[in-house]
């Protein structure tokens, strides 16, 4: 008989194997009722294969939104529960694993201002020690691959055997375009290094606003990206944080379907 850790790292396990991988869920986990319903609306599109949602929220200036906190994992869990869809969550503290763990959720991400800071990725790391959990890592806010090399290397080393990276674009001096040049370079460059590893894009970053999401995804799956993290969220022109850059689950099912795929594996969504 499975238990339910065996379980839960199953099902963690065959959407960390999927090809192209899509994630997407709410920039913040807000109410129970915004989870769940974004959940069973994402669900609802067949072309989804984890949920994501912010708990906790590192913000540039005090007073802003920073996340509902611990009190949202349970929401992250009962949608799972209804949905069957993994759940993954950005983590940057030794006790913000800890919760995320106790309650099952699927797959870690460590963020862009944590990798930054190596003393930060070390105490995620030595959490990590003991525990079968695959763990994505963002690029650092500022291009230094080094930094997100690093970030890769003490992960290795707390003994995470799934590793995956995020290219979420870097912040530049003077960039008008995009909320987070991608400086696409680094990503393949980050890639060379590590060919082993898989790489999703996170087009929400990059652009900061819906309108160039669509170009922004499309030249990622061009350049052989293994998937995607879109924010979505029910409504999100009132979204608690970053409503500019999320979409409907509808509208991301629209943009799925008119990406130009280069996957086999993506016929098998019906893309």
């Amino acid at each position: 008989m499975q238990t339910i850790e065996q379980t839960k790292n199953e099902a963690g396990q065959k959407a960390w194997n999927k090809r192209p991988l899509i994630i997407s869920g709410p920039c913040s986990a807000e109410t129970e009722e915004q989870v769940v319903q974004t959940a069973q609306r994402l669900a609802a599109t067949a072309k989804v294969d984890m949920l994501r949602a912010g708990i906790w929220k590192p913000r540039t200036k005090p007073g802003m939104f920073e996340g509902i906190g611990a009190k949202g994992l349970p929401w992250l869990l009962q949608a799972k529960k209804l949905t069957g869809l993994p759940t993954t969550v950005e983590v940057a503290t030794g006790k913000q694993v800890h919760d995320a763990l106790t309650f099952d959720v699927d797959v870690l991400w460590i963020g862009a201002r944590t990798t930054v800071n190596p003393f930060s990725v070390q105490e995620v790391a030595d959490a990590l020690r003991g525990v079968d959990v695959p763990v994505l890592i963002k690029n650092p806010i500022n291009p230094d691959l080094e930094l997100w090399s690093g970030a890769v290397e003490r992960v290795a080393r707390s003994g995470i055997k799934n590793i995956g990276l995020i290219h979420r674009g870097f912040s530049s001096y003077g960039n008008t375009e995009y909320r987070n040049a991608p400086m696409w370079h680094l990503a393949i460059e980050m890639k060379r290094r590590n060919p082993e590893l898989l790489i999703i894009n996170d087009p929400s970053h990059i652009c900061g606003r819906r309108d160039i999401l669509m170009d922004v995804a499309q030249k990622a799956i061009d350049l052989d990206f293994d998937g995607l993290m879109i924010e979505s969220h029910i409504d999100p022109d009132n979204a608690w944080s970053d409503a500019k850059q999320q979409v409907t689950p509808e509208k991301l099912a629209e943009m799925l379907d008119a990406i130009k795929w280069r996957y086999e594996t993506a016929e098998e969504k019906e893309f």
